[in-house]
């Protein structure tokens, strides 16, 4: 291998070792150093050491997948104490090049050596082959973009023959990271690449490849016009150079009842491809069209995207969570339960009907927002490991609600706009299908005129709480209210039930 091509090996396989993970690699930190983060062992084998320099216990482990159980490398501990400690890394003679990582763990830091023997020999491959291949390996695969995800990294797919492989960053070609533009790829091209192949999420992909050949495609969407669709509809526009035997058009089955082509007009390279949607009544809806080309011999693709703004959809948590995967917008109300990321917005909203998972709301950490509020979004109905969740969530409206004693809410005016959160021990149940209840904390007590099964529920969906919950006198509960009167008498009204605590 000459030494020009060396030097971007190197880059991918360091890139390699900063894999798909939330810790963060360090070289320098307080509870824990090491003289080296890099280990290099001779392809014929033997042990290279490193210092390790802890102010706590350490321990040491190897970074292993289903593809790859590195169990070619041997460490000499696998713990320590604080102090000055030195770790051997052992290999046997190896046929091939192979790279490994181990985390130093101590004080809550973690600190990555990156493992290398010899020099990885690069085998040409199809996808699927890669795909079947070892953890650590480095292919060279040739395809076509299918499509691209993200312009600074370089995360893209290629496809071949035998199927298609995620690509998580991609070099310049200097060797560089977040210059993906600059290699002009765009969808439709063959692509030829180099890179370490390792699993995520028991996915294969190729981390950090050097682009060896592109292959300009023979069909380009230079332009689009009108790529956001009103909801009553309208024409979109795509503006074509062409250097192939002519142009056919792919709409996706799940287009075509909205999405037709209305023209195509030709005239040298240039040729121009127009749309009609219809209006909708649905949710937000969008789709990928692709243009398609040949030389006779060869076939040529290229992609663009078109969206159409729709309806917003009002629906019950249930009916959001038994809903398909989809770009349709909900609208959806309940009360917050807990707040596992008051950071991002990672939260739990319950309804009457059931609860779902909201994957982060925009700029919630300035929104003040607390559990037990009432809250409205609008969202897309995602998952993940087949669990339903809110994505790309937007706080449409909120109501605070308060945290009170009983003695407080006797306080206060009526106002059907006030929300309080009140828990109490329940003394009496006056009627067990609405949850008409008295509730006693200290030497003050207040009746509940209905306690639902959470926010939003109506008629016979209000009924059933006491039962369902197993609830009795003697158990403490929290609802969250409104105050009001009743011949004078101040009570809770229609009552949101939160949680309740049985008595032992």
């Amino acid at each position: 291998m000459k030494f020009k091509k060396i030097i971007p090996f190197f880059i991918a396989i360091l890139a390699l070792m900063t894999s798909c993970t939330d810790e963060a690699t360090v070289t320098l930190l307080d509870e824990i150093q090491v003289s080296s983060s890099y280990v290099s062992i001779a392809v014929e084998g033997g042990s290279t050491s490193i210092t390790v320099t802890a102010k706590d216990s350490w321990t040491a482990e190897k970074v292993t997948t289903d593809k790859n159980k590195v169990e070619w490398l041997t460490i000499s501990a696998t713990t320590g104490n604080a102090g000055e400690s030195t770790l051997s890394f052992t290999a046997p003679s190896a046929i091939d090049g192979r790279t490994a990582e181990v985390l130093i763990k101590s004080g809550g830091k973690t600190q990555r050596i990156n493992i290398i023997q010899g020099l990885a020999k690069i085998t040409a491959a199809k996808v699927a082959e890669v795909k079947a291949g070892p953890d650590g390996k480095t292919f060279r695969v040739s395809g076509v973009c299918t499509n691209i995800e993200n312009t600074v990294y370089g995360n893209w797919y290629i496809t071949d023959e035998t199927g298609s492989l995620y690509i998580y960053g991609t070099l310049d070609k200097k060797g560089q990271t977040k210059n993906f533009l600059s290699l002009g790829l765009e969808v439709g091209d063959e692509v030829t690449v180099e890179g370490p192949k390792t699993t995520y999420q028991g996915n294969a992909q190729l981390v950090n490849v050097m682009v060896i050949n592109i292959i300009k495609s023979l069909v380009k969407v230079d332009s689009v016009a009108n790529a956001v669709l009103p909801l009553e509809g309208g024409e979109f526009t795509a503006y074509l150079t062409c250097k192939g035997q002519g142009v056919s058009v792919e709409i996706p089955d799940d287009a075509k009842s909205w999405l037709s082509i209305s023209s195509i007009q030709s005239a040298g390279t240039n040729t121009v491809v127009k749309f009609k949607a219809i209006a909708n009544t649905g949710g937000d809806r969008g789709t990928t069209l692709t243009f398609r080309t040949t030389d006779g011999s060869k076939n040529y693709s290229s992609q663009t995207t078109i969206s159409q703004k729709g309806a917003i959809l009002k629906v019950t948590i249930a009916e959001f969570n038994a809903a398909p995967v989809s770009d349709m917008q909900y609208r959806l109300t309940g009360v917050i339960t807990s707040i596992p990321d008051a950071t991002s917005g990672k939260l739990y909203l319950k309804d009457y009907s059931g609860e779902t998972y909201v994957y982060k709301i925009t700029d919630f950490a300035k929104k003040g927002l607390k559990v037990g509020d009432i809250i409205t979004i609008v969202g897309k109905r995602a998952a993940y490991n087949g669990t339903p969740q809110v994505a790309s969530a937007v706080l449409e409206s909120s109501i605070s609600v308060t945290t009170a004693t009983i003695a407080d809410v006797l306080t206060k005016p009526d106002d059907a706009s006030t929300y309080f959160m009140v828990t109490g021990k329940i003394t009496s149940i006056a009627n067990a299908d609405y949850g008409n209840l008295y509730i006693k904390d200290g030497d003050s007590e207040i009746y509940v005129y209905g306690c639902y099964p959470g926010y939003g529920a109506t008629g016979n969906d209000r009924k059933g709480l006491i039962a369902a919950k197993g609830i009795k006198v003697g158990d403490t509960i929290t609802v969250i209210s409104a105050k009001a009167s009743y011949k004078g008498v101040a009570q809770l009204s229609n009552g949101i039930y939160f949680s309740h605590v049985s008595a032992q």
